[in-house]
């Protein structure tokens, strides 16, 4: 036979458990009562002593601080959100570089490699974005002042599209202010693209002068216009690429629109 289990008598279980809570309120205010006396803080009693914030503060509430004790909780307190929010700057600058890691990892492993037929695309893409569209102007022109686009589109013309050196344009346009500057300029643009100066177009100055000297002053080079000779019949040939890149997307978009 299984033994039975004991009986206990619940009154006296629960008058154990009321004087237990007694005793540990007999002990442990008197010590809420010092710390408060020395300046302590409601959160540093009940995180200390084990007790409800609840209870530290009622407990507590008829001490009154000096006027430096206040002053030092103050002080601690601003200090404390100080360094939470450190804490937490440091948390969100670590989630940046983590997620920027996995971003680098996800291109590296999805784009792979490119090819000819993925600079093709590119060039026509770009081209889209910041070519001469317009049927008024002759010839291929691209301008832009991102030094690396630049370049993409000089070696996309002569690599991709087969375009002889010396059949490459260039000019640049900068503010009037660069102008003492302006040899240095031309100088980054030809080495940039191993282009002689003497192939360099007259650069264009804006005569709107700028009041404020930006922190990039000494590194600006300006507005890059990169042109072909001859090249009516090259920007038609882009231009139909271009409407070929459309046509992918020009059915969707006519089904959103009606």
């Amino acid at each position: 036979m299984p033994q039975s289990l004991p009986e206990y008598n619940i009154e006296i279980c629960t008058a154990d458990i009321i004087i237990h809570r007694l005793m540990s309120r007999f002990e442990l205010k008197p010590k809420a009562y010092a710390m408060r006396r020395a300046g302590k803080s409601i959160i540093e009693i009940y995180k200390t002593l084990g007790i409800s914030k609840s209870t530290a503060s009622l407990w507590c509430r008829e001490i009154k601080l000096t006027d430096k004790q206040a002053e030092n909780l103050k002080r601690n307190s601003i200090k404390g959100g100080l360094v939470g929010r450190q804490k937490g700057a440091d948390t969100n600058r670590q989630k940046k570089i983590d997620a920027q890691n996995n971003a680098n990892i996800w291109a590296q492993d999805f784009v792979s490699s490119i090819s000819e037929r993925d600079r093709l695309v590119a060039g026509i893409a770009l081209y889209w974005a910041e070519g001469s569209k317009a049927v008024s102007t002759t010839g291929f022109i691209f301008v832009n002042s991102d030094p690396v686009m630049i370049r993409f589109m000089y070696e996309w013309l002569t690599d991709v599209i087969k375009i002889p050196k010396e059949d490459i344009t260039a000019q640049v346009s900068i503010n009037e202010i660069h102008r003492y500057r302006i040899n240095k300029v031309l100088k980054f643009w030809s080495r940039l693209l191993d282009l002689p100066l003497d192939t360099f177009s007259r650069t264009f100055f804006a005569k709107s002068l700028q009041k404020k000297v930006y922190d990039n002053h000494s590194v600006h080079y300006g507005v890059f216009r990169l042109g072909v000779k001859r090249s009516t019949l090259l920007k038609y040939k882009v231009l139909k690429m271009i409407d070929i890149l459309k046509a992918e997307v020009a059915q969707p978009v006519g089904a959103v629109v009606s």
